[in-house]
């Protein structure tokens, strides 16, 4: 098994960090993994992705140039990367930025509107966390239990955000059930 993701939107919402948490999860898993961050000059308010495999065999490249799953948290992420996923793959919209729909059949498309599950649960700020959820969810290409248990990890500096973020990717889970 591998699979290859890009996590794509503007600096700031936490792409880089999704892609983070879904590494270690794929290490907590046993499995080989490779997190590869780009953003421009401008960081937040620019564009931000990262390329994520998680694989059962040692990552040889961690470039991707034909990814299973694309995370599209604004409309230029969709617009550079909805023509490089495989046939069969995934793409995730964040539907509270993006109004448009993907035009591809042969590929999964989900729509998640982050923000308002994201408000409604207590923590506006927590998109990328919800979108995680959905991900998860999904595609399962990391365990539930090795993802929180990261998501936990990756807080650990921060304590007292551990739990709103669990409940944000819980909602994430049950947004695409």
């Amino acid at each position: 098994m591998k699979t290859e993701m890009i996590c794509a939107g503007f600096g700031g919402q936490g792409m880089l960090s999704l892609g983070q948490v879904v590494a270690y999860a794929g290490m907590y898993d046993g499995k080989s993994v490779s997190w590869l961050p780009s953003y421009g000059p401008e960081m937040r308010g620019g564009t931000a992705n990262c390329s994520v495999v998680v694989s059962d065999d040692e990552v040889a490249n961690p470039m991707i140039t034909r990814p299973d799953i694309v995370v599209a948290m604004n409309k230029p992420s969709v617009a550079k990367f909805v023509d490089t996923i495989v046939p069969g793959g995934y793409i995730f919209v964040n539907s509270s930025l993006i109004d448009t729909k993907v035009e591809r059949d042969d590929i999964n498309v989900v729509y998640v509107d982050t923000f308002k599950i994201a408000h409604d649960g207590g923590n506006p700020k927590g998109t990328n966390v919800v979108m995680l959820g959905a991900i998860v969810q999904t595609t399962g290409i990391i365990s539930m239990e090795n993802a929180k248990k990261a998501l936990a990890y990756s807080f650990k500096a921060k304590p007292k955000l551990i739990d709103i973020n669990l409940k944000m990717f819980d909602l994430g889970c049950e947004s695409v059930k």
